[in-house]
């Protein structure tokens, strides 16, 4: 009976509550893996992990050649190559990275090229933008003083009117104060 339990107790450690509450339900063992559809490996569980399944995966030496392996197929023969295909070859491989080192070149001048227009348009837009933005300046500061002028005039015209009125009224109030006295 102290058997079963610490067994239980064990597996309670290593197993999950659903896969317990299975074991329980169906004592019967599961099958294990010890098959595994490739020749050149071989698949062992290992029962000692808390976090489920665990496998050990041994992997055979490829120079192992039993009876029911095929061998390795033989490599084709080598042609005997003369030394003006080879010379060929050689030279074949120079214009092909003369070629390729030209175009890396071309691009490069390419891209040098692109940046120098991308520059000059900024440099061109930031001229026209401070034209433009000096213009709208002067202008602005024209209209100002254009607005103070007239603002000044106008306060100089009533400020005139004013002194006449006042005049008219002194001189009114003379002939009044000569009339009356």
């Amino acid at each position: 009976m102290t058997q079963n339990i610490v067994a239980y107790t064990e597996k309670i450690k290593e197993m999950s509550v659903m896969s317990l509450i299975c074991s329980c339900l169906y004592p019967q063992p599961t099958a294990t893996v010890t098959q595994c559809p490739y020749e050149d490996m071989e698949v062992k569980p290992i029962n000692k992990c808390l976090s489920g399944q665990s496998f050990e995966v041994i992997l055979k030496s490829p120079t192992d050649l039993s009876p029911d392996r095929p061998s390795p197929l033989p490599s084709p023969p080598r042609k005997d190559i003369s030394l003006d295909d080879l010379q060929r070859r050689l030279e074949a491989a120079e214009e092909r990275r003369k070629s390729q080192e030209a175009q890396v070149l071309r691009l490069l001048a390419e891209r040098r090229e692109h940046e120098r227009e991308v520059l000059h348009k900024a440099v061109e837009g930031n001229n026209n933008f401070s034209k433009m933005a000096e213009k709208k300046l002067n202008h602005k500061m024209e209209v100002i003083n254009q607005n103070r002028e007239t603002y000044l005039n106008s306060l100089k015209q009533k400020l005139r009117e004013k002194e006449k009125h006042a005049v008219e009224v002194r001189r009114n109030k003379e002939l009044q104060a000569d009339l009356s006295g």
